[in-house]
């Protein structure tokens, strides 16, 4: 009688080990599988977004190929969309680095729309002024919608800069330079002759941020995606920035130009293609441009 009640009893923990052990399996296979499901939700949103900047992308050369008076403006957004798909597909996915281009996405929509509608009007003017207005006539309205056309612009760009407490950059430009010398130096686009990669920028005013020491980190990366100069490591909570360089400078709540020197990797000559230029402020993308070296 003993033994029998002994082999029930040990049945039972069998059997109670085993629901336990398969509760178990069961509910990590569940985490496993949300998981797989939440990094494919991601990538595939991530698609949505490059494929987004791709369409963007085309339709600016559509207008460019039209060769209106706006053509450098609509040049220079084009290279800001070519600079973000590059990041965006080096860029992690989680849902904060997603939602970050995602707004930087919206932003250039709103920055397209309106370029391509100013671009509609001065190509629909110029058709009608070519058969209407003499020479001087065309010359002085095509002066003043572009300097509206700026105006516009500029105040867009304040508006935009006044609603964040970080400082952010416009005008970014990166180019090979000859270095003679007597320390003048040459602009060039033969890689051959390119003694270092020289890069530009304006710091924006920002009433929001206080006065004082400042610095942005500088990437440029060559054809061969590699960083150029110092490439260094920083580390920005689960994100890691390799970097040119550290411009530092002293900010005075006004408008600064900054300019900085990017060498080659030991005496290696620049390769030949092109080049992306990137500025952050601290973790943050906040410009992005592109040139090419023959």
């Amino acid at each position: 009688m003993g033994e029998n009640k002994s082999n029930t009893g040990l049945k039972i923990a069998l059997g109670v080990a085993l629901a336990l052990f398969l509760g178990v399996g069961f509910y990590t296979m569940n985490l496993y599988s949300d998981s797989k499901k939440v990094e494919k939700e991601l990538i595939d949103e991530k698609k949505l977004v490059m494929n987004d900047l791709d369409v963007m992308a085309k339709q600016y050369d559509e207008a460019i190929a039209e060769n209106t008076a706006s053509k450098q403006d609509l040049v220079q957004a084009r290279e800001r969309i070519q600079g973000l798909i590059d990041s965006l597909k080096l860029s992690e996915n989680n849902v904060k680095s997603l939602w970050r281009y995602k707004k930087k996405y919206l932003s250039l929509q709103k920055e397209m729309d309106a370029l391509l509608a100013l671009n509609d009007s001065l190509r629909l003017e110029n058709s009608y002024l070519a058969t209407s207005l003499d020479s001087t006539r065309v010359k002085l309205e095509e002066n003043t919608m572009f300097t509206d056309s700026l105006l516009v612009q500029n105040t867009a760009l304040a508006e935009v800069v006044e609603n964040a407490a970080i400082l952010s950059t416009v005008g970014l430009k990166g180019f090979g330079v000859i270095e003679r010398t007597s320390g003048k130096l040459i602009p060039t686009e033969r890689a051959s002759r390119t003694d270092k990669i020289r890069v530009c920028f304006t710091v924006a005013k920002n009433s929001l941020v206080q006065s004082g020491d400042q610095e942005l980190y500088v990437q440029v990366i060559d054809p061969k995606n590699n960083t150029l100069g110092l490439n260094k490591q920083v580390q920005f909570d689960e994100k890691t920035l390799n970097y040119s360089i550290i411009s530092k400078f002293n900010y005075e709540n006004s408008n600064l130009n900054i300019c900085e020197f990017v060498a080659s990797k030991g005496k290696e000559k620049f390769e030949k293609g092109r080049y992306v230029v990137n500025v952050f402020n601290h973790k943050d993308l906040v410009s992005s441009s592109e040139f090419t070296l023959k």
